[in-house]
């Protein structure tokens, strides 16, 4: 699952999850910028391509370290 959280004063606002396919707003703010953002279809696709070239690039060289370490 690929997760991207944005936080302002230790606080997070907002996140975009994956598994959900869209942002999700946590404070009043949050929604709000949220919402701004899930209908803007180059943010959800800038994210949707981030977890195709970071996490499906890299899975299989974590998933091997951690089978040697256990």
């Amino acid at each position: 699952e690929y997760i991207d959280s944005y936080y302002y004063n230790k606080l997070e606002y907002t996140r975009f999850s994956s598994s959900v396919g869209k942002y999700v707003g946590f404070t009043e703010r949050g929604v709000r910028i949220a919402a701004a953002w899930n209908n803007d279809a180059s943010f959800l696709s800038g994210e949707k391509a981030q977890k195709e070239a970071y996490c499906l690039h890299n899975i299989q060289n974590w998933y091997n370290n951690m089978l040697t370490k256990s």
